[in-house]
């Protein structure tokens, strides 16, 4: 039988049965308090970049991300994407899409650069490989049969 501990010594514990406690319990006042910003909303970010927006808002965002501007193949299905509601499944799916086509397109980049990817590393495959074996063969078996149907299928083009 499990006896009872007393965990009163550990610093923060039962923080939630006291409000004097909790540490974000100030800023959980209503009206809030007043931080000292001199603005209602922040400054609009500079556009410098083709930035899509959601057709269910009237105006952009005053802050945005631009880390993957809209290219290429996947660039054009994003831009499809954002004409659907953002509670239509095709919108999410189509975005879902374009992000692996993104993908594939930025291995094509880094092979006409004159990098070569390594693929094993940069998805994971060491990790995989240690913590998730099975999964790891079966991606790996998944991988040899696709691989080795597309080679059949070439070279069975081939020699007629």
């Amino acid at each position: 039988m499990e006896t009872q501990k007393d965990f009163r010594s550990i610093q923060g514990w039962g923080a939630d049965l006291d409000h004097k406690n909790r540490p974000a319990y100030p800023k959980e006042r209503l009206p809030a308090r007043d931080i000292g910003v001199h603005w209602l909303s922040p400054d609009y970010q500079d556009r410098k970049i083709e930035i899509l927006k959601s057709n269910e808002r009237p105006e952009m965002t005053p802050v945005f991300g631009t880390t993957v501007p809209p290219s290429g193949f996947s660039g054009v299905l994003r831009r499809w994407a954002f004409k659907f509601s953002e509670n239509d499944v095709r919108h999410w799916l189509i975005l879902i899409t374009a992000d692996r086509i993104n993908m594939i397109e930025g291995l094509f980049d880094d092979l006409l650069r004159g990098k070569i990817p390594n693929v094993f590393k940069e998805m994971g495959g060491k990790a995989e490989f240690k913590y998730n074996k099975k999964g790891f063969i079966k991606k790996a078996a998944f991988t040899a049969v696709v691989l080795g149907g597309v080679s059949y299928l070439l070279l069975r083009k081939r020699n007629r």
